[in-house]
Order: C-alpha cells, then sequence, then structure tokens
C-alpha cells in the first residue's frame, strides 16, 4: 500500500516563507511525475507545482517565481519551497504523485491527507 505523508504546513504572514514536504512509502517500483496541489474553501482544486523525474518542471503563472517545487529521487520525496506568500495562496495544500507498485504493469495517482498553510497578518 503506498501512502504520501506531507508535513510542512502552518501560518505565516505575508511575505513570508514555508517549505512543505511529501513523502512517498510502499512498495514502490518507480515515481513518475510528482507535483503539488491546493484548494481554498469553496474552490476548485488547482495544480500549483509539478516535477517529472527528470527534473522538468512547471508552475502556472500565479506562483511562478515565487514557488520552487524539487524532488529528491532516492527518496520518494518532494519539496514545495514557497516564498513571498500572499493571503490568496492560503488553502489546503495537497501532494500527488504518479506511481508504479512492484507488482503492477501500470501507473496510478496517489494523493496526501493534505496541510493547511494560512497567510495572515
Amino acid at each position: 500500500q503506498v501512502q504520501l505523508v506531507e508535513s510542512g504546513g502552518g501560518l505565516v504572514q505575508p511575505g513570508g516563507s514555508l517549505r512543505l514536504s511529501c513523502a512517498a512509502s510502499g512498495n514502490i517500483a518507480s515515481v513518475a511525475i510528482m507535483g503539488w496541489y491546493r484548494q481554498a474553501p469553496g474552490k476548485q482544486r488547482d495544480l500549483v507545482a509539478t516535477i517529472i523525474s527528470s527534473g522538468i518542471t512547471y508552475y502556472p503563472e500565479s506562483v511562478k517565481d515565487r514557488f520552487t517545487i524539487s524532488r529528491d529521487n532516492a527518496k520518494n520525496t518532494v519539496y514545495l519551497q514557497m516564498n513571498s506568500l500572499k493571503p490568496e495562496d492560503t488553502a489546503v495544500y495537497y501532494c500527488n504523485a504518479r506511481i508504479r507498485q512492484v507488482w503492477e504493469p501500470v501507473a496510478s495517482d496517489y494523493w496526501g491527507q493534505g496541510t493547511q498553510v494560512t497567510v495572515s497578518s
């Protein structure tokens, strides 16, 4: 059974920084794409950043130049460094990964439990 465990959320003032972590565990054969999504109250879940195993990244315009995604392939862990945070960044942040387990021929998408990020003075 694959699990994604997130950490690092919390309360931060506008302009501050936070670093989120997400570690995947279980009988993992390979991890393709890893990413972060966020969902504010009453809104849909939106993409924040993605990174593939080669290190290529993607960001939407709303977070580009403020957020940085990275990963440690040996540890099956993905990070999200968030700088210059704004109140509109407030949301529950979810980790996502496309993982193939050792006995499965195809990969599946897995989600973390979510971690709250609140940006407020």
